[in-house]
């Protein structure tokens, strides 16, 4: 809180409110994180019922593909923060052709090819385990798996849409400023806890099965 001189010796408080763009998506995330968390309790609660299932099942998960696809996202991670970084200074677009002269929009780019990447091959391991006979509707292990992993999926490509959202927002303005900038730590925020979701699935999933 601070205070304003309206008249000699006369103060009034004025309170700073938190601003909305902060404050919002915290609180997305934060729904969010019990969403994902409803759905890590689903799938140990259907494993935990069904240890021969598991057994049975997990085998037919290609744990090398998914470990590359993950790589995969786990990159666009580190290439999102670089056009954080280009953002912070304010700078759009690459001023030359080398990486390290990139800007925002061309960092942000490369982590939406990666994005994008990384559902298709989900898209990819979904079909070669419907023709393994594993589905939505197979059994308790083909419910958990493409309900957690799915509704992941579909953050995803929302963070993707974003992404695009953000790029068509810095070339419509004529002066890349602060609230450009903002919205693209915001974005970035939410495509790092989306990778930090995946990480936690991929160890569930594919590693401690």
């Amino acid at each position: 809180m601070t205070s304003t001189s309206l008249t000699p010796g006369v103060t009034t408080p004025v309170v700073n409110r938190p601003s909305v763009v902060a404050v919002g998506p915290i609180v997305w995330l934060g729904s969010d994180v019990m969403f994902f968390a409803g759905l890590f309790a689903f799938y140990f609660s259907l494993r935990s019922t069904s240890p021969e299932l598991w057994a049975a099942e997990t085998p037919k998960l290609n744990v090398p593909y998914a470990t590359v696809n993950t790589i995969i996202l786990v990159a666009s991670s580190f290439t999102a923060q670089f056009g954080v970084f280009a953002a912070e200074r304010l700078q759009k677009s690459r001023t030359g052709r080398s990486p390290v002269k990139w800007g925002m929009v061309e960092w942000f780019f490369v982590s939406y090819v990666l994005g994008a990447l990384f559902v298709t091959g989900q898209v990819f391991e979904y079909a070669n385990l419907v023709s393994e006979h594993v589905t939505l509707s197979s059994n308790s292990f083909g419910s958990a798996f493409f309900i957690t992993t799915g509704f992941h999926a579909l953050h995803v490509t929302g963070g993707l849409i974003a992404m695009l959202l953000i790029i068509g927002r810095a070339y419509s303005v004529k002066n890349f400023g602060h609230k450009e900038a903002t919205s693209t730590i915001v974005v970035s925020y939410y495509w790092h806890f989306v990778d930090v979701v995946w990480i936690g699935l991929f160890l569930v999933i594919y590693v401690l099965k």
